[in-house]
């Protein structure tokens, strides 16, 4: 049996899911949110949340987890249920709508979807690394940041070579007691002046650069992180001692259980009719980067149009014979939840 009701199961956290909550708000429609991830943002916080987003309205240039914080908060008079740390495993037309599946055990009960999952469910690439759950558990071994200043003072190890790594490198060079990153080979796979940048520090001696080495093993007792081994290709092997290790190995992404629910996929995406991002299945509907229609540019702010045109697609799923009569929200307010 369902134990959780709502009108809109919205899956996917991100910007553009947490716009829909916001949208379906408006409209008196209660919501539930989804996310594989244990905190809301989707790829603005997992991947670059202190990057300057410049192609928001009104925002000439804003942080990705400033942009995040802000949309929690618009969203938060009409207080969502989020369910974070899973993902819907399956989709099961009833009656009077839909039941969803969550990995956690959740069933949910709703009238209508929305699918605002981005690429997919993603997590990280975790390195091979014995004893490995016990200190993810404590927060020791991480694959994101949220806030730096958890790092202040702290002994860091930094793995990795993209722009993940090499952001969080300089980020957290000026709070961190020391800052150590790992690659395995003196060439990065990020933006060019970010790499000079990196060396530039490096000589001052901000950072040290373990080139070229990889990741051997977690020293530490009880999930408390005490240094980092390291190894050459010849087998050489060092200790650094280290209060956390970042590990920036990438994402992998994947559509799971959404691809067999048979939606409709388009090269990993879900078409969609675009006035109401309605897919095959009457009743959900998707936005945001998995939607794809003719035309369509992967862009927040189309993603936040998208979500306001589902949410009113939605409105007679919800409130049948009810006749909807659109209102600016200057003229409305925001109405109590």
């Amino acid at each position: 049996m369902p134990n959780v009701r709502t009108d809109v199961a919205i899956i996917g956290a991100g910007p553009v899911g947490l716009f829909a909550v916001f949208e379906c708000g408006m409209l008196r429609m209660k919501t539930v949110v989804v996310d594989a991830l244990e905190a809301a943002g989707g790829q603005c916080s997992a991947l670059y949340p202190e990057k300057p987003i410049f192609d928001i309205p009104a925002h000439p240039q804003i942080a990705a987890a400033d942009l995040v914080a802000l949309l929690e908060k618009q969203a938060a008079p009409f207080a969502p249920t989020m369910l974070l740390g899973r993902r819907v495993e399956s989709l099961k037309q009833v009656e009077d709508g839909f039941e969803l599946g969550t990995s956690a055990g959740d069933v949910i009960a709703c009238k209508a979807v929305i699918i605002a999952a981005g690429a997919g469910a993603f997590g990280p690439n975790r390195p091979p690394l014995d004893h490995l759950p016990a200190f993810e558990a404590t927060g020791a071994v991480r694959y994101m940041v949220a806030r730096r200043d958890e790092f202040r003072g702290r002994r860091v190890v930094i793995a990795g070579g993209g722009d993940s790594a090499v952001d969080w490198a300089l980020s957290l060079k000026d709070v961190a007691a020391k800052v150590v990153v790992v690659h395995r080979r003196d060439k990065f796979r990020c933006a060019p002046e970010s790499a000079e940048q990196l060396k530039q520090a490096a000589a001052r001696g901000e950072v040290e650069l373990a080139i070229p080495y990889q990741l051997h093993a977690l020293k530490g007792e009880g999930g408390k992180l005490s240094a980092v081994e390291l190894a050459t290709l010849k087998g050489e092997v060092r200790a650094v001692e280290a209060d956390h290790l970042l590990a920036f190995f990438g994402l992998s992404m994947e559509l799971g259980p959404i691809a067999d629910w048979g939606l409709g996929i388009d090269m990993h995406h879900i078409r969609v009719e675009p006035s109401t991002c309605v897919t095959s299945i009457p009743g959900v509907h998707a936005i945001g980067d998995i939607a794809t229609y003719p035309g369509k540019l992967k862009l927040i702010l189309q993603g936040f149009s998208e979500a306001a045109m589902a949410a009113h697609a939605i409105h007679p799923r919800v409130f049948p014979g009810e006749a909807l009569h659109f209102e600016y929200s200057t003229s409305k307010g925001v109405p109590v939840a």
